[in-house]
């Protein structure tokens, strides 16, 4: 992994009071990006996200690379009093706890705003200012209430999406409005507060739905209803077992497809147009999954591939470890928790010919709290 050199937020000092997922992304891509990213546990085992167990075995390892940590209470004088110090050197601080949780400790904007004008603060909620403000938000929660698990699940059967998809990207759109306020301060010379909500993002998520009720007057039915806006766009049974997903998007595609398919039945004048085949997806795919579940997986994904055709295998996520193109660039070294060596996604970013890679691997509890606090100013 060769990362660009020097990181574009090389220089900037962060501390990270979060834990889950959406403050510790928000940290993580700052962390990647260059920033020193100090983040604060609580003593003795530290991050209690460190041993979450099942569908949370995952969240440590995966949002707190490039990270040091130290342990600090700020509820303890001593502690409190380091931690002002600290935050005094820092460009940025991240929280993503309950509304008011810091500011009672004396840790809220405007008290440390008055030591370090220059500081920017980054809150990472559930709802941003509104009525919903003092409400607290889960993924679920704002899955559920914006629709997106409408949209997922079957007709009558919301569900929410595989991944906690709005705490992480909840927690990208609180560091683009670090680096957006990191860019204002480079102008004014004072920082400000920021913040990324769960539900508004959520809402972002929708656009698109909402919209399409609004242009046609009709509440769109969920993605698993199967209406589709292009006629094939669906996951097939090819004939050696695999199910294999094919998207054809445009009238080009559907020429190329036909073609290279070779089936005199779709060459019919009903499915000349995208819209044609869209309304009438209930003898299409039948005719399509005839005629793709004749041939064998690996054939299907090269006539796709040469057609330059969207397709995709139906994986589980931890195929993706031996998935040729990752491990192409595309995957980091970890140490896991119990020391083994694995590895997980890169940012989906690249500068240049560069990716960014890991300089610290997952910190222990503590790790750093001795070097962080013996550097600062004015240590006692």
């Amino acid at each position: 992994m060769n990362a660009p050199s020097p990181l574009p937020l090389e220089g900037i000092r962060v501390v990270e009071f979060s834990h889950m997922v959406m403050g510790p992304t928000c940290g993580l891509v700052l962390a990647d990006l260059g920033a020193e990213v100090i983040k604060v546990e609580p003593h003795g085992k530290g991050d209690r996200t460190r041993y979450l167990t099942n569908s949370g075995t995952g969240f440590f390892a995966a949002f707190n690379r490039n990270k040091k940590s130290v342990q600090l209470d700020p509820a303890d004088p001593a502690d409190a009093e380091a931690l002002h110090r600290l935050i005094d050197t820092a460009d940025v601080l991240i929280e993503n706890f309950r509304p008011g949780g810091l500011a009672a400790k004396g840790f809220g904007y405007e008290a440390l705003r008055a030591r370090n004008p220059r500081l920017i603060y980054c809150s990472l909620k559930g709802f941003l200012n509104g009525p919903y403000g003092n409400r607290t938000a889960l993924d679920e929660v704002v899955q559920m209430m914006s629709g997106l698990a409408v949209m997922t699940g079957p007709p009558g059967r919301p569900l929410r999406a595989g991944a906690p998809v709005n705490d992480m990207m909840g927690g990208m759109f609180g560091a683009i409005a670090v680096m957006a306020a990191l860019r204002q301060r480079d102008v004014t010379g004072e920082g400000q507060a920021v913040q990324s909500g769960l539900f508004e993002n959520a809402a972002f998520l929708v656009s698109t739905h909402m919209l399409q009720e609004a242009i046609t007057g009709v509440a769109p039915p969920s993605m698993a209803a199967g209406k589709r806006a292009w006629g094939v766009y669906d996951v097939f049974h090819t004939g050696d077992g695999q199910d294999l997903f094919i998207g054809v998007v445009t009238d080009r595609q559907w020429e190329i497809f036909a073609e290279a398919l070779g089936d005199p039945a779709l060459r019919d004048e009903r499915w000349s147009t995208n819209t044609l085949r869209a309304g009438g997806r209930d003898v299409l795919i039948p005719l399509v999954q005839r005629i793709v579940g004749a041939r064998p997986a690996a054939e299907l994904e090269a006539l796709c591939e040469k057609a330059g055709l969207p397709f995709a295998r139906i994986n589980r996520p931890g195929a993706l470890y031996d998935d040729p193109h990752l491990a192409a660039g595309g995957m980091l070294p970890l140490t896991l928790p119990d020391g083994r060596a694995s590895g997980v996604p890169a940012l989906p970013m690249q500068f240049g010919a560069h990716r960014l890679g890991v300089r610290h691997d997952l910190p222990a509890p503590g790790e750093h709290t001795a070097e962080i606090l013996g550097s600062l100013p004015d240590n006692r």
